[in-house]
Parts: C-alpha cells; structure tokens; sequence
C-alpha cells in the first residue's frame, strides 16, 4: 500500500516538474537563450516553401524565416505539415511558430493565434481551364465546383460565393483537379498561382479573376496568443529584413520584384 502510494506520489512529482519545465521552455525563453524554435511550413507550395531540385526546403517563406532566425540568434527546426492540419497544429503545440503565407483573416483564427509584421503582400487570384469562358468574376462560382483546402481563407472565400467545395490537400492537387475537370476553378494566392502557370504555360489553365489591389493581404509569422514578447521580437527583426534590403533581396529571388511592401 505504502509502496504504491510512493509511486503515485512520485509520478504525480515527476507530471508537476515536466509541465513546469515546459511552461519554463516558452517560445520567449527560446529567443533569449538562442535556442531552436520549431516551424510548421507546408513545403509544398511553390513559391512560398517547397524543395527544390536538390531535395532542399526552400521558398520565399522558408527563408525569410530562415533570415529572421539569423537576426534573433536562434536556431530553426522545420516540420512540414499538410496545411489543414497545420493551425491545429500549432494550437496544440507541435510547433511554435507557423510560416505558411497566413493572413488571419476569418475571426476564429484572430481569436486563437496572433501574426508578426507583414513580410509579404498579395491577393486572391481565380484559376479555371483555358477553354471555360463563363466564369469571369467571383458572382460566377456559385454552384460551380471549387477546388480549395477546408481550413484556408481561399476556401472560405469560396464558401462564402456559395460555390460547391472539393477538398485538396494544396494548391498543386487543386490545380490538378480542376486539370481534370473533377472541379471548375480555384481561388488561391496570386503569387502562387502566377508562378505555376508561369512554369507549367501548357497546364491548359488560366486566370480569370483577381483581387484589387487595395484588398491585398498581409502575410506573417503565426504563433499562438500569449507570446507577445516573443512576437514583438520576432516582428523587429523582420522590419530590420525590410530596412536592410534582405526581404527587398529575397522577393527578387523568388518572384522578380519586392513583395515586401503593399
């Protein structure tokens, strides 16, 4: 009995000093003792992060990320993830910050995560195939067959235009999708978008629809609320990126002009 009661004792000890030891581990004490944050990123989504011929992760994401970790000190540990699992993800605590070319735009994500400095601007683009001519606007998907992932802003966009979603797991298997004529359009990043097509011109797709300009959104570095500090951190050395030129850099690499500013 007593035994028994020991060892309860002592596991309930062990449980206290582990949650202890991880609350002590925040994201902030990461930063200050130039330790390694984890990054949840995609690695599919060309340009933002994907691999390259090599088998190297990169992208514009990637290394801005990369860049800012080299300004804060720290060390980065990438784990890719599929994007609808990715918010979910960083709620529960897989990683500690998420660059995946996230805006925060519906109220439950706002409610729940928090976004650094923006280090990208961009808009939603419609991609359908070549040869369909009767989707021109965003009035015109309704009832048509949208390929999106559930969770991004692209495919509440899409929901909310009452199209009829087909779900994918990002932008290349939507795009294959809409190929095969298992679905009418996408909606995604136009940055995106443009790159495909610009490397695939015989995909047999094209834009139909683009967001104005004044409707661009800003895309960050997420983490979940509570980590201010860290973030306030996280978001000077991004401004410092942009005033020395490095995101300037970074967006002629990957895009041909500076995204970095609206």
């Amino acid at each position: 009995m007593f035994k028994k009661l020991a060892l309860l004792i002592t596991s309930v000890f062990a449980l206290a000093t582990a949650t202890q030891a991880a609350a002590a581990d925040s994201l902030l004490d990461r930063i200050n003792n130039k330790g390694t944050i984890s990054v949840g990123t995609e690695g599919t989504y060309a340009p933002f992060t994907y691999h390259d011929e090599n088998g190297k992760l990169t992208g514009y994401d990637v290394e801005v990320t990369r860049a800012v970790a080299q300004k804060l000190g720290v060390e980065v540990d990438f784990k890719e993830t599929a994007w609808d699992s990715m918010m979910a993800g960083l709620k529960a605590g897989r990683f500690d910050v998420v660059a995946n070319q996230v805006a925060l735009t519906t109220p439950e994500r706002q409610a729940t995560f928090d976004k650094s400095e923006p280090y990208s601007w961009s808009g939603a683009m419609m991609a359908v195939r070549a040869d369909e001519n009767d989707i021109k606007t965003l009035d015109d998907i309704k009832g048509r067959k949208a390929a999106q992932s559930l969770t991004s802003n692209y495919g509440e966009l899409a929901r909310e235009k009452q199209a009829k979603i087909v779900p994918v797991d990002g932008l290349a298997q939507s795009l294959l999708v809409v190929q095969q004529k298992r679905a009418d359009l996408t909606l995604n990043d136009s940055l995106a978008i443009l790159d495909y097509l610009k490397k695939n011109p015989n995909a047999g797709l094209k834009t139909a629809w683009e967001a104005p300009a004044e409707e661009k959104l800003g895309a960050g570095l997420i983490v979940n609320k509570g980590n201010d500090e860290a973030l306030a951190k996280i978001s000077a050395a991004i401004v410092e990126l942009r005033q020395d030129g490095t995101l300037k850099k970074l967006g002629e690499q990957f895009f041909g002009k500076d995204i970095s500013v609206k």
